[in-house]
């Protein structure tokens, strides 16, 4: 099926539905039926329907680049973090405490702002250049004034962070990595820009520009965690119903990878009660439906 036909059809038989995340209140306040989508395949091209250009908060879909961004350097994270899925709230403190400080996996908030600190200052400005140079939009930036309302209800982030710290698993000060990780999450893209960006690991770590940031193995396991964890404690459904590699945010958004043939985003605010994008995950399993292409 032809993918702008194919982009539009889903577009126009999806339902949004469920709640915005009412937490953070600068999110609290988009239209929770607002739905976009974009595909782009390996040579760039963008097919898309709906608001597919309206920027909206990454949240943490930000979380997959700089995973990216640390294992370019080396796999030294991997001594910090784990890589099975967490089965709880993506921001438990329970388990981070009967695991002694180490978060289950890098998509959760705990694992995330390990991440962040392995990054170090100015985490979040690198993971911006990142974005702006594979989604060719040099206008790419963090939203202020979702960044200061996230900052003023991130509580349990510095919570977990001061936590892990007690642990010895933070080199840089608590509220600097809260700070850098908050940041990260309130960029702000459209679904054309994070579907360009994703598209390195769609071609196995190879960027835009034909360099590569990750070795092929890099890139396989990336989109393994992907698949693993990337939808909080619902990445089993999202497993059996989409079969690709995704990651989700409470901004609504959620890519998704089908390695050697294309990206995926999709944005739809209203979330369900494990934080992920209702019409999302129904756009696509939708996709995956009609093309047959998953992993599986």
């Amino acid at each position: 099926m032809e993918l702008q036909h194919l982009v539009g059809r889903i577009a126009a038989e999806v339902t949004p539905g469920g709640a915005v995340a009412g937490y953070i209140p600068a999110l609290a306040r988009i239209d929770p039926h607002a739905f976009g989508l974009a595909v782009a395949t390996l040579d760039g091209e963008v097919f898309g329907a709906g608001e597919h250009e309206r920027p909206f908060s990454v949240q943490s879909v930000s979380k997959v680049f700089t995973l990216a961004l640390a294992l370019a350097e080396n796999d030294d994270v991997w001594t910090r973090v784990g890589r099975e899925p967490s089965g709880s709230p993506f921001n438990s403190l329970v388990q981070l405490e009967t695991e002694q400080g180490i978060p289950r996996n890098p998509f959760i908030n705990a694992g995330a702002l390990v991440v962040t600190d392995h990054l170090g200052p100015g985490a979040a400005d690198r993971l911006l250049a990142f974005l702006r140079e594979e989604s060719g939009n040099p206008a790419i930036g963090v939203d202020p004034e979702v960044a200061e309302s996230e900052l003023g209800h991130s509580d349990r982030n510095r919570a977990l962070a001061h936590f892990m710290a007690s642990y010895g698993n933070l080199r840089n000060p608590a509220d600097t990595v809260v700070r850098e990780y908050v940041r990260q999450c309130s960029i702000e893209m459209s679904c054309a820009d994070l579907a360009r960006a994703t598209l390195f690991l769609a071609r196995h770590g190879v960027r835009n520009d034909g360099t590569r940031l990750l070795g092929v193995s890099g890139a396989k396991r990336v989109n393994a965690v992907m698949l693993t964890c990337g939808t909080y404690d619902a990445a089993g459904e999202f497993a059996y119903r989409v079969g690709l590699p995704g990651k989700s945010g409470v901004g609504g958004g959620v890519i998704a990878v089908v390695p050697g043939r294309c990206a995926i985003c999709v944005w739809s605010p209203g979330l369900d009660a494990r934080g992920n994008s209702v019409a999302g995950v129904d756009a696509l399993d939708r996709f995956t439906t009609l093309t047959g292409w998953s992993v599986f």
